[in-house]
């Protein structure tokens, strides 16, 4: 079975489009191969700077013949509509044709037709123009004289050639032919752009492929340039007392700049150390490309040594290609100094931000403060309909106040820290490098004296921002945290501009989902609604003190209660699907989820304790037999609802006969009065033991007593004992929605 070889070869790819190119490539190919009827082994896609490369191992020959019947018309048949049946298979004479039989039509004709398999490089040729045409580059480029034309080809950078080999492991191999734009296919390729000689080497299959290109300072595998990145900055370090301080999404963006990679060290004046490390790795890793290191054994500060990553073997050994690095770099943290240390300095001119340090209650005499009444004075917007940031950070800071006393935070240093929580947004650091903000106000915030809470609240209160992001456990941090969220998510639900399935340019999924795990994390018993509204509150209050006109402040003032309702309870059932989300990646069952939640459950904490410790019980010998037991008195009532009767919400103990149903009725109250003690607490435990006080009772009920008894009175007080005990168990969740394991 032949392997076929396949190399797209271009001038530099950006690194980051590598990699899913090559596997674009290889889903492409593999794809039409399969459709086309072809099998293969395995299939392996690699990439460089300079080449896309696909190797499929034992492909099939050839596609397999195609056997068809097709059924005709009856014997008896006018001879026009034979012949018409003739042309459709291809057909010439009706000796080729088989008889069949039928008891209900009678004789007819079947064509039995073979379509013969068409052979792998006939398969390859016709598939591969339209893939290299058709390529889902995100972005795309045409050059030369063909460019101008209809229909010309784009690639991401110019297509210079393209290898297409096909052949056994062993013994000869041979070229596909095909033309895309000016190129055709060849045996050929080529090395590295400075290392090699730039004559084009000749190739047969995959591993003589491997080997020419290393040959001539190109390593294919991008796994393996990164290995070698790794370990050879690992021994350099090592040799001279460094450790490297390692960064997995850099490592992988160099693999994908060289071909041949030699790694080097630069150097920095240490006056730069006084930077931020943070700071310091951003300003190399970002512009430079370059590795940051520290001495060994130390944790936090990095030391003056970084390290790079050339394509090139130098004659000098990379002095100077060492050197023109260390000019660069001690150009932009010169840069960077010059904003730290501005940062740090009073604004020029301070008369005109005393209505804004008012109306915030800022201290002037402080840079920080200083920063955020410039951000209020200057009116930065925050969103068109939702105001400016200055707006937003009162409403934030006003919504600490109602939040605070929630999670037992002090609420002067929560207000405190949701005043300065958008002061970097106006830092000279924060506008080069936005990555950092919050980082940055913690480390000026410290800088100017203010509480190490409130610092460290000014850094958290944007997280969590991902699902293995640090979770804020500090009272200030966490309540900053939620104001912020909150303030967002119900201003942009205020507006109508929701998350959808498809867009959520806002974050606001990353928001909800953050102000679910703040909860859980903490063990926050907090309902959303009072604050979704207190939130929506704190909007409108501004919106009708900002408004243009007095329609305006009239129509804000005047918004139905229905509206509210409406965008809270929206919001509610938005936060509902992210709880549903986090809850099944936790290993909750879907029905168990549905049980628990209803349309206005709004305690993240009770929501998610009532789910785990019903997954506990159900999943007990005890919970799955009460589950039959609850579901089948419910059956019986929805069957009885169905047929028009009328369930009475009043039981009458007088009228019980059988011993069951009055054991059955007295355990009912004992579990309804236990149930009320400990379901409004986040322990639930006892609530559901004292469920399992119904399991016996009610078993025995429907095992001894009939339901439906002729006495109408009986009848009616047994369907109210079975719709009371519906009750008690919908205090824990809905049973009907329950799957029992049996």
């Amino acid at each position: 079975m032949p392997d076929l070889l396949l190399e797209l070869f271009s001038e530099e790819i950006p690194a980051q489009m590598q990699h899913k190119a090559a596997s674009d490539l290889k889903k492409c190919v593999t794809d039409k191969l399969i459709n086309a009827g072809l099998t293969y082994k395995a299939a392996c896609e690699y990439w460089t700077p300079r080449r896309l490369t696909l190797n499929i191992r034992g492909l099939s020959k050839s596609s397999p013949d195609v056997h068809e019947e097709r059924k005709g018309p009856n014997v008896q048949s006018p001879q026009q509509v034979i012949d018409a049946f003739l042309r459709a298979t291809g057909l010439n004479d009706i000796s080729k044709v088989h008889i069949a039989h039928d008891d209900k039509k009678g004789n007819f004709y079947i064509a039995k037709t073979t379509k013969k398999g068409r052979l792998a490089e006939e398969i390859i040729a016709d598939i591969l123009p339209d893939i290299i045409y058709n390529f889902p580059w995100p972005k795309s480029m045409r050059w030369g004289q063909e460019s101008a034309k209809n229909g010309s080809l784009r690639w991401i950078r110019s297509l210079q050639n393209i290898l297409c080999v096909l052949g056994s492991a062993i013994g000869e191999t041979k070229i596909i032919p095909f033309t895309v734009g000016s190129l055709k296919s060849n045996n050929l390729t080529y090395g590295h752009r400075f290392l090699s000689n730039g004559k084009p080497i000749q190739v047969r299959r995959f591993d003589d492929y491997v080997s020419q290109l290393e040959n001539h300072k190109v390593i294919l595998d991008a796994e393996r340039r990164k290995d070698i990145i790794l370990a050879d900055i690992q021994n350099l370090c090592f040799a001279n007392g460094l450790e490297l301080v390692e960064d997995k999404a850099l490592l992988e963006e160099v693999s994908g700049l060289v071909e041949w990679p030699v790694v080097l060290m630069g150097t920095f004046d240490k006056t730069f150390l006084s930077i931020p490390p943070e700071i310091i790795r951003l300003t190399i890793q970002t512009h430079q490309k370059c590795f940051v290191t520290r001495k060994r054994g130390e944790k936090s500060k990095l030391s003056n040594y970084f390290i790079l990553v050339a394509n090139i073997l130098a004659s000098d050994k990379g002095i100077e290609i060492s050197k023109g690095n260390s000019k660069v770099v001690h150009a932009r943290l010169s840069d960077a100094l010059y904003f730290w240390e501005t940062d740090q300095c009073n604004l020029p001119n301070t008369i005109h931000l005393e209505s804004s340090a008012k109306k915030l209650d800022l201290d002037l005499n402080k840079p920080l403060d200083q920063r955020v009444a410039h951000l209020d004075y200057l009116n930065v917007t925050f969103h068109a309909k939702l105001g400016t940031q200055g707006a937003r950070i009162e409403r934030i800071a006003a919504l600490t106040q109602i939040i605070a006393p929630l999670v037992q935070a002090d609420s002067i240093l929560a207000k405190r820290a949701a005043v300065l929580a958008k002061a970097d947004l106006q830092t000279e650091i924060i506008g080069e490098f936005p990555e950092l903000q919050g980082l940055i106000g913690r480390k000026y915030a410290l800088l100017q004296g203010e509480n190490p809470l409130v610092a460290e609240a000014i850094e958290d209160h944007y997280k969590p921002l991902g699902p293995k992001d640090r979770i804020p456990t500090e009272s200030i941090a966490v309540t900053v945290a939620l104001a912020d969220k909150i303030d967002t998510l119900i201003g942009f639900w205020f507006i109508n501009e929701k998350a959808t399935s498809s867009k959520d340019p806002y974050a606001l999924r990353r928001a909800a989902l953050g102000v679910i795990k703040l909860m859980l994390s903490n063990d926050l018993k907090i309902r959303l609604i009072p604050l979704f509204y207190q939130a929506m509150n704190f909007l409108l209050q501004q919106r009708v003190k900002y408004a243009t006109s007095e329609t305006e402040s009239a129509h804000l003032q005047n918004m139905p209660v229905e509206k509210k309702e409406n965008i809270v309870l929206d919001l509610l059932a938005f936060f509902h699907e992210r709880l549903k989300g986090y809850l099944k990646d936790e290993g909750a069952r879907h029905d168990i989820i549905e049980a628990v939640l209803t349309k206005d459950a709004d305690d993240i904490l009770l929501i998610t304790r009532r789910v785990e410790a019903l997954t506990f019980f159900i999943n007990s010998n005890d919970g799955d037999s009460l589950l039959i037991a609850i579901k089948r008195a419910i059956n019986i009532l929805e069957n009885e609802t169905k047929k028009g009767t009328t369930i009475i919400n009043k039981i009458k103990p007088e009228l019980f006969i059988e011993t069951e149903e009055k054991q059955l009725y007295q355990a009912m109250l004992e579990t309804e009065k236990k149930i009320a003690n400990h379901i409004h607490i986040t322990e639930l435990s006892s609530a559901l033991n004292s469920l399992a006080l119904l399991k016996k009772p009610i078993n025995a009920f429907f095992e001894k007593v009939f339901v439906n008894d002729d006495n109408i009175n009986i009848r009616a007080n047994r369907l109210a004992l079975l719709d009371r005990i519906r009750i008690v168990t919908q205090n824990v969740g809905d049973f009907s929605k329950l799957q029992s394991k049996i």
